[in-house]
């Protein structure tokens, strides 16, 4: 059984000195008023863990700070008509600071925690949290334009902005704590009832038999009493330099970053679209990693915490979206592995970004019950990316959350299996920007239009003039990629028409007829040389790839590449016209049309 009295105690001695924080640290007290009231909230739900703690004030502290930080209006204290001049002139001071400057003076001052407690709690090294000290205290004096030794007394006279907040009665907060308690307490009920349903449908398929563990919680037996997994994160739940190491280890690495995403844009590697792929996530982590020696290469873990695993599977989601479908400016998606045996669910993406300087990226994601870490590694070169660290770099993420409480799967053996690419947002089962390699002198990006019934099929060549009408065809679309403002020629550009037949005995006869009318060509056409350069096939797919060269007049040559791709019943078409100047290379041709072979498993079911 809780006892409120401690709690309560707790609360009536501890809640000023933390909105005056809060305050400090946003000054935005709207927003500190309500972040200090959902931490403490927060506490009374988890007290049974808090109240053992030797300081739990922080354990509440951090939790304020993200969420005020998180839904705080940028200086809005220039908007408070009631606010005096004298605290206007320190929160301005104090909004010069850097996030960790400010945090690390607020701390010093404003708190009773040590040198070696308040580096922990910021996440930074001893030596490193010494000198954002002498530089906050140094720039807080010459902005505020006071002497340093009256730091603490401008902060502290910033109560008197906070001395007429009303604070909600304790029982109310232990009310609502309790609240959350019960019903995440039921969320933990109902997946337990469907766990044991989901067992009993599995002993009674299999005889009676003891079925084989699969996927084992890392927690072992739950407990109901504290069932939610919405913890605050702590530095320690992040990757070590030891642990990025592994990643090149004759490198020397220099001292890490971490924050909780919440100063600056929040933006940390290219293709990431938001600071938070959870906005309503619990806490966030982020920490970077920067390696000497070249080519030039950083790493990065970030470490989301969603209020339950469902929302924190939107979020891995949002994650793998983001660099599966990446926007940046002439990125493509190289590969994409599904991780076995991490967490319970995770995949490896490569990708690289041909905007000088290049860049290749290693992404790892993963999910564990309501935890999701992306672990990112960036270099600048265009050589291939060992995959073996980032496996097991991701596996060690997962890992280090295991004991977490809101961890689920942990890490078996880790396997990386390759996948079809992430679905497209449109387009699905058609090739995506994302998937388009360079051309050669041209730094513009593809574009493509949206997809379209194909009425006119810009794919065929004239040798083939290959049509996706017939009647035996259920389902057509068609989209084509250009360069815009360029400069390149108007019939440069590649078009891709796929079909969806009844039955793929009807693909297979239509593929057919297109390698006999390729093959006849010549035949009939004297100006024109066709080379076959791969074919590949089995029983339920196939992949053909020419070369056209058509002479139109005795100054002037006009190059095709086309690929003819069948996947069960779906056949791809994908025609390319480059110029003299401008082309992707007869190999990225080839591994672009395995990448639409791969993409006819994102097309939807009908």
């Amino acid at each position: 059984m809780l006892d409120p009295a401690e709690f309560d105690a707790f609360y009536a001695a501890t809640r000023g000195r933390l909105l005056l924080q809060t305050y400090a640290l946003t000054g935005d007290l709207p927003a500190a008023r309500s972040a200090v009231r959902d931490a403490f909230i927060a506490a009374w739900h988890h007290w049974r863990k808090v109240s053992r703690l030797d300081d739990p004030e922080s354990w509440v502290r951090p939790h304020a700070w993200s969420l005020a930080q998180r839904h705080h209006t940028t200086r809005i204290w220039h908007r408070d008509k009631a606010l005096d001049d004298a605290s206007r002139a320190t929160l301005e001071a104090l909004g010069k600071l850097s996030l960790p400057q400010r945090k690390v003076l607020l701390l010093t001052q404003l708190s009773s925690v040590n040198m070696e407690q308040m580096a922990r709690e910021i996440g930074l090294t001893r030596e490193t949290a010494e000198r954002e000290l002498q530089t906050a205290a140094a720039q807080f004096s010459l902005h505020r334009n006071v002497p340093s030794p009256s730091v603490r007394l401008h902060l502290e006279a910033l109560g008197a902005q906070i001395s007429s907040s009303r604070f909600p009665r304790v029982t109310i907060i232990r009310r609502s704590g309790a609240a959350r308690r019960r019903a995440h307490t039921g969320v933990g009920v109902v997946a337990a009832v469907a766990a044991l349903l989901a067992a009993g449908a599995v002993v009674h398929q299999t005889g009676g038999a003891t079925p084989a563990l699969g996927g084992v919680s890392a927690h072992g037996d739950s407990s109901l009493d504290e069932p939610d997994p919405a913890t605050l994160l702590h530095p320690d739940d992040l990757l070590t330099s030891e642990q990025i190491s592994t990643l090149a280890p004759a490198r020397t690495l220099k001292a890490p970053v971490t924050s909780n995403n919440t100063g600056g844009t929040g933006i940390n590697t290219v293709c990431q679209e938001e600071p938070f792929a959870d906005p309503q996530g619990e806490a966030t982590l982020v920490r970077k990693f920067a390696l000497d020696g070249e080519p030039s290469m950083t790493a990065l873990q970030s470490l989301e915490l969603s209020t339950d695993d469902a929302a924190a599977h939107t979020a891995y989601d949002t994650v793998v979206g983001w660099y599966a479908g990446c926007t940046e400016r002439r990125a493509q998606l190289l590969s994409t592995h599904r991780l076995n045996g991490v967490g319970d669910e995770a995949v490896l993406l490569v990708l690289r970004t041909w905007q000088a300087p290049e860049q290749t990226l290693t992404i790892g994601v993963a999910r564990t019950g309501a935890l999701v870490s992306t672990v990112v590694r960036q270099f600048q070169s265009t050589r291939e990316p060992r995959l073996e660290p980032m496996v097991g770099l991701t596996a060690t993420a997962v890992e280090g959350l295991c004991t977490h409480e809101a961890a689920a799967a942990c890490v078996t053996t880790p396997k990386a299996v390759p996948i079809p690419p992430p679905a497209g947002v449109t387009a699905r089962g058609l090739l995506q920007e994302v998937d388009l390699p360079p051309v050669e002198g041209v730094t513009r990006p593809w574009a493509g239009t949206g997809p379209a019934v194909p009425r006119a099929n810009m794919a065929a060549t004239t040798c083939d003039n290959t049509e996706f009408t017939s009647k035996q065809i259920s389902y057509a679309t068609t989209r084509t990629f250009v360069i815009p403002r360029a400069k390149l020629p108007k019939a440069f550009g590649l078009t891709e028409t796929l079909g969806r037949f009844r039955k793929p005995a009807q693909a297979k006869k239509f593929v057919a007829g297109v390698r006999a009318r390729l093959n006849a060509c010549e035949d009939k056409d004297l100006s024109t040389k066709v080379t076959q350069v791969h074919a590949q096939g089995d029983r339920t797919s196939e992949v053909s790839i020419w070369h056209l060269s058509t002479e139109i007049s005795d100054e002037r040559t006009v190059q095709f590449q086309m690929a003819v791709i069948r996947r069960g019943n779906i056949v791809v078409q994908i025609g390319f016209v480059p110029d003299d100047d401008h082309s992707i290379g007869t190999g990225a041709f080839h591994e672009l049309s395995l990448r639409a072979l791969e993409r006819i498993q994102n097309l939807p079911r009908r």
